[in-house]
């Protein structure tokens, strides 16, 4: 199966490096390009892309506006955002706006492909610096978050350790390692968190850990 991607950049060096990369890819192929935001909003409406390549700072409405309007229209493409700098400001907002995962623009091309396919399969990239960012985030909010949208109240007590431990950066093998259970059942109880939070992806589950007040800004 050809995974289909967009690609939205203002740059149009950039989205043409990106789109001979993407397609010298047998499994992938670029569908549409977009140098705005609110273009890439109707391309990706119109071609429902299995993933887009977003970059944060474009023109008319930046990446992480054009990415909660693509969630919010209901289509099933999941968004990588590409930003210039690990610790990029826009990190939480654009995990809260329905962001899959982050890359740097200057990951090397094999990692940013992996990246893409990862993504599609609905998985999340979320580099230990970006989860080091989002409790940043938190950590340096004046006010907490109260977690009146985040309901955990239907999760068992290992499924919030669970949660606990996927909003720290653990891989499935890490948690079934730190839990002692086969890896097929760490990612049972990963699957039923996305389930019971209506989560997209693990990004999404981070995002939930934290707002909910389960997790706590600096704690490893």
């Amino acid at each position: 199966m050809t995974l289909r991607v967009v690609v939205a950049d203002d740059q149009a060096l950039v989205r043409a490096g990106f789109k001979v990369l993407v397609d010298s890819e047998s499994d992938l192929e670029v569908v549409g390009e977009a140098a705005d935001g609110d273009e890439a909003v109707q391309v990706t409406l119109r071609t429902r892309p299995d993933v887009v390549l977003m970059d944060v700072r474009m023109p008319v409405f930046d990446g992480i506006e054009a990415t909660r309007r693509i969630t919010a229209a209901g289509v099933p493409t999941r968004v990588l955002i590409l930003t210039t700098f690990d610790l990029d400001e826009y990190v939480y907002e654009g995990l809260r706006a329905g962001a899959s995962g982050f890359l740097l623009k200057d990951t090397p091309p094999a990692q940013l492909l992996d990246g893409v396919r990862l993504v599609a399969a609905g998985e999340a990239l979320l580099a230990p610096s970006v989860t080091r960012r989002l409790i940043e985030e938190f950590a340096h909010r004046p006010e907490p978050r109260t977690g009146a949208n985040v309901d955990l109240s239907s999760l068992t007590d290992r499924e919030r350790e669970v949660l606990t431990l996927v909003a720290r950066g653990r891989s499935n093998a890490e948690i079934a390692n730190e839990l002692i259970v086969g890896v097929a059942t760490a990612k049972t109880h990963v699957s039923r968190l996305l389930m019971k939070l209506d989560a997209r992806d693990r990004a999404q589950l981070v995002v939930a850990a934290y707002e909910s007040g389960l997790v706590a800004p600096g704690s490893a």
